[in-house]
């Protein structure tokens, strides 16, 4: 039986765990927190993102954890709309939210008998490269497999190891994260979430749907991160968003400290050369943000993930019990680097429009928008939400 180290319990770990745990393989999941748990917020998953849970694991009953989101539409600070709300265009299934909590616990349901989860355990040393057998290890304790995962997001210890030439840089932005329960989530007659840009700020609000409820919001504002405590900085994007259309507002001060989830927003420059290593027998592959932290513009991090996941499980399979695993490894990156930096492509043009700041780059910003906007929905982003899993 194939032997695999996966480091990261976040949602790509998880998800890749499972993955090849149902396709024979024996996994061993490394954490270095004390405990496997969710972060209090949401996240959207887009078609592509869907597909790929569904490919994961088919009974997993996804469709029962998330909300499919209608289009909320996008509008100036004071309420008037730069593109009004429209039937989406492209393929497939709309948009879905759902409470990360949720997507965790089916996450780990779907972990089986055949996954031992190991937390505690912070990786400082892998072991990679021609004639050596993959191997990660905490300074204590070395463990070695046919085949190790980095699933442990954008300050990867194991990226560090086989791509050192990938870094984490500042995007320029900072983010604020809440989800403000449903008991609590203020009168909202008719609201269906949306986005709202001002110079160089941008708040969207999401209904979790009937499952959970509740209101998911992020806000951004260009800089770096601040360095106040929660309090003082819900204060700030308080002030900051004084006179903005409602229900800013009112989800606002509906959000308490202990909700808001700063966050200075980071990516990689220049990507890995590549996602998937060979060592000895087997191979390293980097999945999830170790491989492509990017900023949140087109809300694609969680469903690039969960492609990855899908994408090395299906080649995975095949090797389960013998093969050329060397050959499933370079397989893989060949097939996900480009589609990354696809994706990643269109998100950069998607920042030129979120972060546009000054006078004269807004009014450029309005008057295009309603041309730009269906365009980056439907033809420009077809090509990422059509994805769909290797046979």
């Amino acid at each position: 039986m194939r032997t695999a180290v996966v480091v990261g319990a976040g949602m790509s770990g998880l998800a890749a765990a499972g993955a090849l745990a149902r396709s024979g393989w024996r996994v061993l999941l490394l954490e270095r927190a004390e405990r496997v748990a969710a972060p209090p917020t949401a996240v959207v998953l887009w078609p592509n993102g869907q597909r790929a849970l569904a490919a994961l694991d088919p009974d997993g009953g996804w469709s029962a954890v998330w909300s499919p989101l209608p289009d909320g539409g996008v509008r100036r600070p004071d309420g008037q709309w730069l593109v009004a709300p429209h039937v989406r265009p492209g393929t497939g299934p709309a948009p879905a939210a759902v409470h990360l909590e949720d997507l965790y616990d089916a996450l780990i349901a779907g972990l089986g008998d055949g996954v031992e989860i190991r937390t505690g355990f912070e990786v400082t040393t892998v072991v990679a490269g021609e004639g050596r057998r993959p191997a990660v290890g905490d300074g204590r304790t070395v463990i070695e497999a046919d085949l190790v995962v980095g699933a442990d997001g954008i300050d990867s210890r194991v990226r560090a190891a086989v791509a050192p030439e990938a870094v984490a840089l500042g995007a320029g932005l900072a983010a604020w994260q809440a989800v403000i329960p449903g008991f609590r989530v203020p009168d909202l007659p008719g609201f269906v979430g949306g986005e709202t840009l001002g110079s160089g700020y941008r708040f969207v609000a999401i209904p979790l749907g009937p499952l959970r409820g509740g209101v998911y919001w992020v806000a951004t504002a260009a800089g770096a991160a601040r360095p106040e405590s929660p309090a003082t900085q819900l204060t700030l994007l308080r002030r900051w968003f004084a006179g903005w259309h409602e229900p800013i507002g009112a989800l606002l001060a509906a959000t308490r400290p202990e909700e808001l989830i700063p966050q200075g927003v980071r990516e990689l420059r220049p990507l890995p050369r590549a996602y998937g290593f060979r060592s000895g027998p087997g191979g390293v592959v980097l999945i999830g943000d170790a491989a492509h932290a990017m900023p949140h513009h087109l809300g694609q991090g969680a469903c690039l993930a969960f492609e990855d996941a899908a994408t090395l499980r299906s080649l995975a399979a095949g090797v389960a019990s013998g093969g050329d695993l060397g050959a499933a490894v370079e397989e893989y990156s060949r097939l996900r680097r480009p589609r990354t930096t696809t994706v990643i492509r269109q998100n950069r043009r998607m920042s030129a429009v979120v972060q546009a700041r000054g006078r004269l780059a807004l009014r450029a910003r309005d008057a295009a928008l309603n041309h730009m906007r269906p365009r980056i929905l439907g033809r420009t982003l077809d090509p990422v939400t059509d994805w769909s899993p290797p046979d």
